[in-house]
C-alpha cells in the first residue's frame, strides 16, 4: 500500500471536488489507480494491465481485482478512467462493466487515455499527444470540438511509440544480417536482450504469439540507451520518432483551428530529451510553438476532468 502525503500533486482550486474518486490510468504495460478524497490522492497503487486490446478479459478483469484489493473500496462516488483503444461507446461500456464490480454505485466514466494526459498538463483545450507503448494525439478547441490522430493500434500505426522503436531495431537488425554485415553496437544489445544468438532468430520470435506489443515496446529502452551513447542509427530512430508523433499533433491541431498548447506525455514523451527536441522543432516548422512537456502522470488530470464533469 502507499498512502500519499495529501499535499502532493493537490488540485488547484479551480479543480477542487468533494466526496472520493478513483482515478485509473490503464496502459498496455499497467494500470494506475489513484485514491483521491475531496481532490487531494490519498493512495496510489500499480497492478497489471487491464486494458484488453493487450490482455485477455479475464487477466483485465484479475488486474483490476487486483488493483481494487490495494486502493480500497468502501464509499466511492465515482470512477474515471483513461485507457488506449477507447474509440466507440461499446468501448468504454465494455470496459466500465469490467470496473463496475469494485466500484457499486459509483458513477463511472471511461474516456481514451489522451485526455487524462491533457487534463494533467493543466489545459482545458490543446492537444495531447501519448508517446508510450502506443501513440495518438487528441484534442479539444474553446468551443469544445475535438479531434483526434492516430491511436490506430500497432499493426495500422502507432508512430514514434515504444513499439515503433522496437520493431525498427528488429528490422535494422535484419537488414543488417541480409547484407551480410556482424551485428553493430544497437543488434548485439537487442539479441541479448532476446536471448538469441544470431538476427535470423528474430524473425520466429517477432511473430511468436509468446511475444507481443508490450514485449517489443520494452526493447524501445535499447535504441535509447544506444543514441544517448552516440550511435548514430539509434539517434536517427528516436528523431524520428519525435517527427511522426509531431505529425501526430500537428494533424489534430490544424482539425482545431488552433496553435496548441500542445502537451508531450507518457514513457517516451516524458523521459527521452532527443524524443522531445524532434518532437519540438518539428512543430516550429509549422509554427507551433506553445509546446509542452508533461510533468506529471496522467492520472493526476482525474481531478480536473471530474470538476469539468460537474459543472
Amino acid at each position: 500500500m502507499n498512502n500519499l502525503d495529501s499535499a502532493q500533486h493537490s488540485p488547484a482550486p479551480s479543480e477542487a471536488m468533494s466526496g472520493t474518486v478513483i482515478g485509473l490510468d490503464i496502459g498496455g504495460t499497467k494500470t494506475r489507480g489513484v485514491r483521491f478524497r475531496n481532490g487531494a490522492p490519498v493512495r496510489d497503487e500499480s497492478a497489471g494491465s487491464s486494458n484488453v486490446q493487450n490482455v485477455s478479459r479475464e487477466q483485465a478483469a484479475a488486474n483490476l481485482a487486483e488493483l481494487f484489493g490495494k486502493i480500497g473500496g468502501g464509499d466511492i462516488d465515482e470512477v474515471y478512467a483513461g485507457a488506449g483503444g477507447i474509440d466507440t461507446e461499446e468501448d468504454a461500456q465494455a470496459l466500465a462493466d469490467l470496473i463496475a464490480p469494485h466500484a457499486p454505485g459509483a458513477h463511472i466514466t471511461v474516456v481514451h487515455d489522451s485526455r487524462l494526459l491533457l487534463a494533467a498538463g493543466g489545459a482545458s483545450a490543446g492537444v495531447a499527444v501519448i508517446a508510450g507503448t502506443g501513440s495518438a494525439a487528441w484534442g479539444k478547441n474553446d468551443a469544445g470540438e475535438e479531434a483526434r490522430a492516430g491511436g490506430w493500434g500497432y499493426l495500422l500505426g502507432d508512430e514514434g511509440s515504444g513499439y515503433w522503436l522496437g520493431r525498427e531495431a528488429v528490422r535494422h537488425s535484419l537488414r543488417r544480417m541480409n547484407q551480410g554485415l556482424e551485428p553493430d553496437a544497437l543488434s548485439r544489445a537487442l539479441l541479448d536482450s532476446c536471448g538469441v544468438e544470431e538476427p535470423g532468430k528474430l524473425i520466429a520470435m517477432f511473430h511468436s504469439p509468446d511475444t507481443g506489443r508490450r514485449y517489443w515496446a520494452q526493447q524501445a529502452r535499447l535504441v535509447v540507451e544506444a543514441a544517448d551513447a552516440g550511435d548514430d542509427i539509434s539517434k536517427a530512430m528516436v528523431e524520428q520518432a519525435g517527427r511522426d508523433l509531431a505529425d501526430l499533433a500537428r494533424q489534430a491541431v490544424r482539425q482545431l483551428g488552433m496553435d496548441g498548447p500542445v502537451i508531450l506525455g507518457s514513457g517516451l514523451g516524458m523521459n527521452v530529451p532527443l524524443l522531445q527536441e524532434a518532437f519540438k522543432a518539428k512543430l516550429a516548422e509549422d509554427g507551433i510553438v506553445d509546446v509542452r512537456i508533461l510533468q506529471q502522470d496522467p492520472v493526476f488530470g482525474v481531478p480536473r476532468l471530474v470538476a469539468e464533469q460537474r459543472r
